[in-house]
């Protein structure tokens, strides 16, 4: 007997086979799921194979430029490649900003922080880390190619020093310095990037002298890897990538440096983690702490310098005031999408009764490219012109026409008499200390995988991330993400 077609019992299969996919499509949504991110070593740097230059660099040599000269011979561009980056101009492009009628250019070279505050009369110390020979005033000859110093960057740095207006260190061995010539390593760019500011991990709170030899635990990269600075700022005609807020006012995403540069596709296996990928940055959750292995400086307080009081690195020094240092420090976090909104320029004017930010990360929860990031901020009460408003730039270290600076003299008038006619400025006589905030991005010292943030570390009510000030109602995971019509795209 044949079974009687009904339609029916199509209709209650289907209808039983809709309701167990609206159950089991968002389970498989959220399931840890296998995936194969692209392999990041395919984007690593080739390097070229190093010359040996013992027999190359025989000297005698007398100087520096001596050395450049040598360099020149085999290398004849690379002065002018050098010569044509910030490493030699301490000085961005023009930048066109809102508050300033004409563009304006930032860097070491003419613009202030709230550490050192600026380099303008301090050429005997600061120059110690510019890639150039005698820079002491503002006649230094630029276009001199002879004065780039090769050495800074690819000498072995047991084998040289640099001093005072950038010149080798008095006793430098030229000869053995010279053949000593290698690629660029982490001692190469840690002596003056692990030491801004003054001291070792004063500035950044992610760069301190661990990392010449880090263990795996610290960082990720350069621990457990071994890379160099320049396997990530990768380097073509000497122009080496990375450079962010301190120095920048816009971004060129041509300079920049991004995890996703190495960590293309699906990163994660589980969907719950990629699907947090477009509203918070790589840093934020692999960098949980700065500042694990030296502490670094979180204040600094020039107002009570000169002072006697008794001495100490981490807390006071005659010369430089009071600070206060942290170790394992939790960042604050806010939204970037790599430009500032804000950098403070020489005669910007200021209220002292508030925070004066030196800069400001741009975005904020409506912006399509910015992303959650983790950034240390040092505050600082640093002088101001109390008749002009605006901060004021002491001559420090001596160096400039006559020397004279504070630290020789212990005498604000005239350290900041001194720095204004550094500096251009004009100063009223009048002066007091006005308290400013810097922004530095943390995006060194990734931890390994297993030591990231997890989900309760942000998602409870005692998480280290502000909602509200962040521009949620509240908990994401309560009140949902951000809703967005634009794409976002990659962020430093």
């Amino acid at each position: 007997m044949k079974t009687k077609f009904n339609p029916r019992n199509f209709l209650w299969i289907g209808g039983l086979l809709l309701i167990l996919a609206t159950i089991a499509v968002p389970i498989l949504l959220v399931l840890p799921r296998s995936v194969q991110a692209e392999d990041p070593w395919v984007y690593m740097p080739q390097d070229v194979p190093h010359t040996e230059h013992t027999s190359l660099m025989k000297g005698p040599y007398s100087n520096g430029q001596e050395v450049t000269q040598a360099c020149l011979e085999c290398h004849p561009d690379s002065a002018d490649q050098v010569m044509h980056t910030t490493h030699w101009t301490w000085e961005s492009q023009p930048f066109d900003v809102p508050w300033r009628d004409e563009p304006a250019t930032i860097g070491k070279a003419n613009q202030i922080n709230n550490f050192c505050i600026g380099t303008q009369g301090n050429e005997t110390k600061c120059m110690s880390c510019h890639a150039g020979y005698g820079w002491s005033n503002e006649d230094f000859d630029f276009s001199n190619s002879e004065n780039v110093d090769c050495l800074a960057c690819h000498a072995e740095a047991a084998k040289y020093n640099k001093g005072d207006y950038g010149l080798p260190t008095e006793g430098t061995d030229l000869v053995a310095a010279a053949q000593s010539v290698h690629l660029p390593n982490r001692e190469n760019c840690g002596k003056c990037h692990f030491n801004g500011g003054g001291g070792n991990n004063v500035k950044h709170g992610d760069l301190d002298e661990s990392l010449y030899f880090p263990q795996d635990t610290q960082d990720v990269h350069m621990g457990e890897l071994d890379f160099v600075c320049t396997d990530c700022h990768q380097t073509s005609d000497h122009a080496i990538k990375g450079r962010l807020l301190a120095d920048n006012y816009t971004i060129d995403p041509q300079e920049q440096v991004a995890c996703t540069d190495c960590h293309q596709g699906v990163i994660h296996e589980d969907e719950r983690i990629n699907i947090h990928t477009s509203s918070v940055a790589c840093q934020t959750c692999h960098i949980p702490d700065m500042a694990t292995k030296n502490p670094t400086k979180m204040t600094w307080d020039w107002s009570t310098a000169g002072q006697d009081q008794p001495e100490d690195h981490y807390t006071y020094l005659k010369i430089k005031g009071n600070f206060t240092y942290e170790e394992n420090v939790e960042p604050t976090y806010q939204w970037f999408n790599g430009d500032n909104t804000y950098r403070y320029l020489l005669g910007d004017k200021i209220d002292p009764a508030q925070p004066t930010l030196i800069n400001h990360p741009a975005g904020d929860i409506n912006d399509p490219i910015a992303k959650i990031f983790p950034f240390k901020i040092h505050v600082a009460k640093q002088p101001y012109d109390t008749v002009f408003n605006y901060l004021l730039q002491p001559r420090t270290g001596g160096g400039g026409d006559g020397g004279g600076g504070f630290w020789e003299t212990f005498d604000w008038p005239s350290a900041l008499e001194l720095g204004a006619q550094d500096t251009g400025m004009e100063f009223s006589g009048q002066y007091g200390f006005a308290e400013t905030w810097m922004y530095w991005p943390t995006t060194h010292m990734v931890q390994p995988k297993e030591n990231a943030l997890q989900c309760d570390e942000c998602h409870s009510s005692d998480g280290r991330l502000d909602w509200k000030a962040l521009g949620y109602p509240g908990d994401p995971i309560e009140w949902g993400g951000r809703s967005l019509t634009g794409t976002p795209t990659s962020t430093p």
